[in-house]
């Protein structure tokens, strides 16, 4: 396991880094004003991703996509996490590795429009009554005829007012899960109302609503009743990369305004980064950080290769959302009254990183999934020569 950097991992990280910083981060400030991003900016940042290669970055290049493996792609999704949700979805998309069990005509119809960039898709799992529970869903398709009948109803679904297609998961029978394609358009397929948050202002989190919504036999994605573990497999990847290495980059971007402010601002005639406790506080979040990097890299390596890394990712989501919890709370408290003001960014960042440590499964879950591991398997099992 090395985590020295080559050229080309450098280059990409600078060119994700620069047009962050030049593209995205000066529209921040007008979404959290307006609590949207306007479609025209929308359509030109994801062309201006796309023109850079950015775009599809987990997909093979046979594919379209980037084709990076799981560590590079986690060292660009660090860098994603320096900028607002709603700027990372519209301009790099989220295209799931689900949709690589596509065969035939479901190729050219759903999974190369998406890596092109050119249809939209968001995961439709979460239900009012089974959140970090997924297999508590009550969606449910029929077979008939003609394919299938799907009825239920998705809440909290990122990205669902410009997706044009959903992977839906949903009861096949009363022991099994599928995954179906459902393009938004089909009869008795509503677009509920879009719930708002106390933070990352601009991402729309909406219900989905069917009603009798008939879907033909190509719908159905991979085998039927495989749905779960196909859907573990993306939220995984997902805890990873949306959660995992995001809160690092937010931690690490807070940290940097952090560190400026400590040297910038004085008090009793010298600067506050003179003081002990402001010490304390940069120096905790450098080792917290570090720790949370580490973890990320480390799952990232055991998928790339072939590794089962579902506990140590387990393990990532809990440390990684917790850590950035702790920063930003830090950094409101070294920013005093400042930090608590609209007028910086510091007061959004602690409301958005608060959603971390409940989406894709809360932390209780997640240290519930990894105390079972130790229990089942001993201690040994997360030591890294394992």
């Amino acid at each position: 396991m090395n985590f020295d950097l080559g050229d080309e991992q450098r280059m990409l990280i600078d060119t994700v880094r620069r047009f962050i910083a030049d593209k995205l981060q000066p529209l921040e400030a007008g979404i959290e004003t307006t609590g949207v991003l306007d479609d025209d900016t929308a359509r030109t940042v994801h062309a201006q991703a796309r023109a850079l290669g950015l775009y599809a970055l987990n997909m093979p290049a046979e594919l379209g996509g980037a084709g990076l493996g799981a560590v590079d792609a986690m060292l660009c999704e660090e860098q994603f996490g320096h900028t607002t949700d709603i700027l990372i979805r519209r301009a790099f998309g989220n295209v799931y590795e689900a949709l690589l069990a596509c065969q035939g005509e479901q190729v050219a119809r759903w999974l190369l429009p998406s890596v092109a960039g050119e249809r939209t898709c968001a995961i439709a799992i979460t239900e009012p009554g089974a959140g970090s529970d997924a297999q508590g869903i009550q969606t449910h398709a029929r077979p008939t005829a003609t394919g299938w009948v799907l009825n239920g109803s998705k809440h909290f679904i990122s990205d669902g007012l410009w997706s044009d297609f959903f992977l839906v998961s949903a009861r096949t029978g009363e022991k099994e899960i599928s995954l179906f394609m459902v393009d938004k358009g089909l009869p008795g397929f509503t677009i509920g109302k879009n719930q708002p948050m106390m933070g990352i202002r601009g991402t729309p989190h909406v219900e989905l609503f069917f009603d009798n919504v008939p879907l033909e036999p190509l719908a159905l994605l991979g085998e039927r009743g495989h749905g779960f573990k196909m859907a573990m497999g993306v939220l995984g990847k997902v805890r990873l990369a949306q959660v995992g290495a995001r809160a690092v980059g937010k931690a690490s971007h807070v940290l940097e305004l952090m560190t400026a402010y400590a040297n910038d601002r004085k008090q009793f005639g010298q600067p506050i980064g003179s003081f002990q406790l402001v010490q304390q506080m940069l120096a905790d979040s450098v080792i917290e950080i570090n720790a949370a990097r580490l973890m990320v890299l480390q799952a990232a390596w055991m998928l790339d290769a072939g590794r089962d890394a579902r506990d140590w990712i387990a393990m990532v989501k809990v440390h990684a959302a917790e850590t950035l919890g702790r920063v930003v709370d830090r950094g409101v408290q070294l920013f005093g009254g400042m930090g608590y003001c609209k007028d910086l960014p510091i007061e959004r960042y602690y409301r958005d990183a608060r959603i971390y440590r409940i989406f894709d499964g809360t932390s209780e879950i997640h240290r519930t999934v990894i105390a079972r591991s130790v229990l089942k398997r001993g201690a040994a099992l997360f030591e890294l020569h394992r």
